[in-house]
């Protein structure tokens, strides 16, 4: 296999630089989850197109460590090849760190790319070698050095995002952040997270597939701020809108160099998203403010223009997905419709909307046990005919100036089976306990999730992921710091209070491998209730509205407030949606909203 001998290649490289350990993530200089072509170094070793995994390469193994949206697949695209699939959070099955603990030798030496590491998982390493009395090798990008024809780091034009639809204008959003940085004693705030860069000047970019950013660091301090970026993507117009808000434009690798320059004072950055390099630049002299950025921006907690906006998109982003699921009811089985084709289609409807702008990630589009990958892509070699019989897994959204779109429906075709059955209405049950969920203040998903995952395990099944994600504002589609999750997941940084404003995805599912998938996903505010003597309590307000497909409900498998919940959820997507429907379709949308007994 080509990868095969890529990794023989690399091996060569580590054996001149006596590295006994190579780890390549998938990331690139900010921390970012999604990466744009030049930091897939990962994918050019292993072939497993995963967004998310770590490769360690070792001087007799080869190891892919990922996570349980990816199983499936990465079992598919490994099968053959040098590198071993270690599933993270499985029994059994050491982390990175701990395999790494196990297995370095005394004196032995790991290496990375310092400009890919961040410094908190830089130090892991550091310390791991420590122990050992070795060292580690970071200031080398070996892996990326090897690979032919790589392609260039993105450079699109930057666009302004207009205050009506940011809601805070860059100057404001500037003056809160030097009043957090003056109450932590900060001298100058270190920001390398393309999503807060954006947030934090209401710009967006292309620079990054489906997340509108774009590749940059940004250096605050209290007279001055510092833009690090490639400064032929910004219009002559743009400069000057910054340069009147005090932020001056630098090449994108000064950052380094100014770095260290740096004599005095203090320096506030998020050891998450700096970059182990970056943090190698700063002197002795200069006193380290660890801070996290979801503190110093808080950008997931949206404000009135932005929820407003969301509300507005989201019933726009609900009309294309009704008026897909009404073409595909009418259509399977009376004209060829294929995975890739219906993807397509769906993608269209969403075009034809006034804001739109992209696609928030590549549609995930599964008929039956495709279904059952969560994060399964369809490919010409993998794409298939939809015939009017069992289920279909459409998970898409779109990106608009009004926002971010998340949903995901599992569509009936045809006759499925009883279990089928229950494990639809099972997750559409769970879907609604979570949504309609009322607590005091100071959760965290983690004590929420067991609402949306409790009629499942009630039967024993689970699933290999969190139950939702924070979603951003014409940003990434994931964003910590909320989220809901069973357990623990460090790196998913998404333990945080749930606060009003914050806009959660609630997603749970069934997938049994080789048979079907099934996954209904609602977007949802957190936002105030009552308040008494008991505390502050919270609720959700949905955000998402487009029919839960009736055809896949079994009544007996739910409670009279659990078909009440089904109910006036259905009541409200028809009032919402309806308005912007023919004849024909509205019918249909009456049908597929009916109340249930």
């Amino acid at each position: 296999m080509q990868y095969d001998e890529r990794i023989k290649l690399l091996r060569e490289q580590m054996n001149v630089r006596n590295i006994d350990f190579y780890l390549i993530p998938t990331a690139d200089d900010h921390a970012s989850e999604y990466i744009s072509d030049f930091y897939k170094v990962r994918n050019y070793y292993a072939g497993f197109t995963g967004s998310a995994g770590t490769l360690l390469i070792g001087k007799d193994m080869a190891g892919l460590w990922t996570d349980g949206r990816y199983f499936i697949q990465a079992e598919n695209q490994l099968k053959g090849s040098l590198v071993k699939l270690f599933r993270m959070g499985s029994q059994g099955v050491p982390t990175i760190a701990e395999y790494l603990e196990e297995h370095l030798p005394e004196g032995g030496s790991i290496g990375f790319d310092g400009q890919v590491v961040d410094l908190s998982q830089g130090r892991i390493y550091e310390e791991i070698a420590e122990k050992k009395g070795g060292s580690i090798f970071w200031n080398e990008d070996i892996a990326g050095n090897l690979w032919q024809e790589r392609p260039k780091r993105m450079s699109a034009p930057v666009y302004i995002l207009e205050e009506k639809y940011a809601g805070k204008s860059r100057r404001q959003k500037l003056e809160e952040l030097r009043s957090y940085m003056k109450k932590e004693s900060g001298s100058r705030a270190l920001v390398a997270s393309l999503e807060d860069i954006a947030w934090l000047l209401n710009l967006r970019g292309d620079d990054v597939k489906h997340t509108p950013v774009f590749l940059a660091f940004i250096l605050v301090e209290p007279d001055k701020v510092r833009l690090y970026a490639d400064v032929s993507a910004f219009s002559e117009n743009i400069r000057k809108a910054l340069g009147e808000d005090g932020v001056e434009l630098k090449d994108y690798m000064d950052v380094y160099k100014d770095l260290e320059a740096v004599e005095d004072g203090s320096l506030m950055y998020d050891p998450t998203k700096v970059n182990y390099a970056l943090s190698q630049c700063v002197q002795d002299s200069v006193s380290v403010i660890k801070t996290d950025n979801n503190y110093l921006l808080p950008k997931s907690i949206k404000n009135e223009v932005e929820l407003e906006n969301l509300k507005r998109v989201h019933v726009k982003d609900g009309v294309a997905m009704t008026k897909f699921m009404y073409w595909l009811k009418k259509n399977v089985g009376n004209m060829p419709i294929t995975e890739i084709s219906a993807s397509d289609y769906l993608g269209e409807l969403r075009s034809k909307i006034d804001t739109y702008l992209d696609l928030s990630f590549d549609t995930i589009a599964g008929y039956k046990e495709h279904a059952a990958m969560m994060h399964y892509s369809a490919t010409p070699e993998t794409d298939v005919l939809l015939k009017p019989e069992g289920m279909f897994l459409v998970d898409s959204g779109g990106q608009y100036y009004e926002g971010t779109t998340d949903i995901t429906r599992t569509f009936v075709l045809g006759p499925i089976s009883d279990e089928e059955k229950k494990h639809f209405t099972l997750v559409a049950k769970s879907v609604l306990n979570l949504a309609n969920a009322k607590f005091l203040y100071g959760c965290t998903g983690y004590n929420l999730d067991i609402l949306a995952r409790g009629p499942l395990w009630n039967i024993g099944i689970d699933y290999q992921c969190g139950t939702g994600h924070g979603v951003g504002y014409l940003l990434s589609v994931h964003e910590a710091p909320n989220g809901f999750r069973w357990k623990r997941v460090p790196e998913r940084n998404d333990a945080a209070v749930l606060e009003a404003g914050m806009v959660t995805t609630d997603e749970p599912g069934v997938y049994i491998e080789g048979s079907h998938g099934i996954r209904t996903e609602n977007e949802l505010i957190c936002v105030e209730d009552e308040k008494n003597q008991y505390g502050q309590f919270m609720r959700f307000e949905m955000l998402t509205w487009a029919p839960i497909d009736l055809d896949g409900i079994d009544t007996k498998w739910l409670n009279p407030e659990d078909i009440r919940q089904l109910n006036t959820y259905h009541e409200m997507v028809y009032e919402k949606i309806s308005p912007y429907l023919d004849e024909e379709e509205k019918s249909w949308l009456r049908h597929y909203t009916r109340p249930i007994d």
